[in-house]
């Protein structure tokens, strides 16, 4: 199947074809501007602008220009090297960008051969591996003719133009995109039950111990303060993903700060424990990403109802818990 930044070019083609046969709004509509505009407004600047159409920033810039001139109306504040949306520039792209995805999008299903079905999902390698892969095998069984493909979809990573859908960890701020609630993402201390046998409260906890994730710096200080144990420095060993620092733990390396869902398994297996009764949140929730258009399609729509019921499913309990007023002391 093409791959959807050429079906954007496509989309445009076929709007063109059919404005021109609208005689009266010929006049009007200046649709090498609106494409640019669209896609600067998207990107952040004329120069990703530039790189996605396949010209330079300075032409991107003419065509917004003469685009604002035709309209009558400032769509950008151009403020040094900066773009800002003005009002009715927010306006404008907030229509202009669904009307584009849902056209790459039917482009794709009508040169797409009619017997592929395809689900594309921007995932995180450690959430792929430790919650969504583990439980696939029951979509699969629901929906066998749906070909399921996983891209690389991390927190840093900007939501794919060809993906159906996507799962990030945030605020639930993604402009453009609908954001619905999977998990939250409560943090937890986690160990072998071998290192958990010598941990009766929080305060049995030594900084040496604690094994650290080099992109979240700030979960062993949110939940140690908590516990009000603010004095004690997470200074174990340092990992790049939670994976990592997951699977150190299980190999009895330390105490790993674990974060919903990725421990869910850990813990009803009992490969890990979490020893103490006192989880906390990191302000952040996992989300389910898609552009407003994919719920009008059978399979995302299919996987929708099939991930949002597995999410909603009980974690499993600590294998060994302390009370909260323990916890405390």
């Amino acid at each position: 199947m093409p791959r959807l930044p050429f079906l954007r070019k496509l989309s445009y083609l076929g709007l063109a074809s059919a404005f021109l046969r609208v005689g009266h709004l010929r006049r009007l509509l200046f649709l090498n501007g609106i494409k640019a505009f669209e896609a600067a407004a998207r990107t952040g600047s004329f120069a990703a602008a530039g790189v996605e159409l396949n010209v330079s920033a300075a032409a991107v810039s003419r065509m917004v220009h003469l685009l604002e001139q035709r309209l009558g109306l400032a769509l950008f504040e151009r403020k040094a090297n900066k773009l800002v949306l003005t009002q009715a520039g927010r306006a404008y792209q907030s229509g202009l960008t669904p009307i584009f995805d849902a056209l790459a999008s039917l482009t794709a299903q009508v040169t797409a051969p009619s017997s592929m079905r395809v689900l594309t999902i921007g995932v995180g390698h450690t959430f792929a591996m430790r919650w969504l892969i583990p439980r696939l095998s029951e979509f699969r069984s629901e929906e066998p003719d749906i070909e399921v493909r996983f891209t690389t979809g991390g927190a840093s990573v900007p939501f794919g133009e060809d993906w159906s859908c996507g799962i990030k960890l945030g605020t639930g701020d993604w402009p453009g995109l609908v954001a619905e609630p999977l998990f939250a993402g409560d943090l937890t201390p986690v160990c072998v039950p071998r290192l958990a046998s010598g941990l009766k409260r929080p305060a049995d906890l030594r900084g040496p111990s604690l094994i650290r994730v080099a992109h979240s710096p700030e979960d062993w200080p949110l939940w140690l303060k908590a516990a009000n144990l603010a004095r004690i420095s997470a200074r174990g060993p340092e990992f790049q993903f939670y994976g990592q620092a997951l699977q150190a733990a299980a190999d009895g390396l330390g105490i790993a700060m674990g974060i919903r869902p990725y421990i869910d398994d850990d813990l009803a297996a009992g490969r890990l424990v979490a020893p103490f009764d006192l989880s906390v949140p990191k302000g952040m929730r996992w989300y389910l990403l898609y552009r407003s258009f994919q719920t009008e399609q059978r399979d995302f729509a299919a996987f929708r109802r099939w991930i949002m019921r597995t999410a909603s499913e009980p974690a499993a309990r600590p294998v060994r818990r302390i009370g909260r007023a323990a916890a405390r002391n």
